[in-house]
């Protein structure tokens, strides 16, 4: 039987809901992540939250933080800590870009969903972004409604 053939189970797809309302997102970009076998295995079975999460520079490295990937189950002794940091995995070129944007006023460089390629990685989408504040949410949340008022009329 041809790998195209068989039917793989479909992974979900953890999302920052918080990113998008919380911040006015900048630029995006895909990195990859450096993990063990068992956050791997929780991943696919959606057990993470990145609520709180964010990414730094730790030296040269760009590294995810407070991202909780609950422990596995079957995993007993040879599972991993659920809130370590993780590194992430770009470019030279990307990592200095976000570097010299990251020195700007107010940036902040926040993951907004973690998927797995069609080639089975794990990916994050982190963003530079700005922080929004209490009145940009008050009038972000008066168009939601208001679109959402429109497509009831239709």
């Amino acid at each position: 039987m041809s790998r195209a053939s068989k039917s793989s189970p479909t992974v979900p797809e953890i999302v920052n809901r918080k990113a998008n309302f919380e911040y006015e997102i900048l630029q995006k970009f895909e990195a990859g992540m450096v993990l063990t076998g068992s956050e791997i295995k929780s991943l696919r079975d959606g057990k993470a939250t990145m609520g709180d999460a964010y990414a730094c520079f730790d030296q040269d490295r760009l590294v995810l933080r407070h991202m909780n990937i609950a422990l596995f189950a079957q995993a007993s002794y040879l599972n991993h800590e659920p809130l370590r940091d993780r590194l992430l995995l770009l470019n030279k070129s990307e990592l200095r870009k976000i570097r010299h944007r990251i020195t700007e006023k107010g940036l902040s460089l926040v993951p907004l969903r973690l998927y797995f390629s069609e080639r089975g990685f794990a990916k994050v989408e982190i963003a530079l972004a700005r922080g929004r504040k209490s009145h940009d949410k008050r009038q972000a949340l008066k168009e939601k409604d208001l679109d959402r008022d429109q497509l009831r009329e239709l």
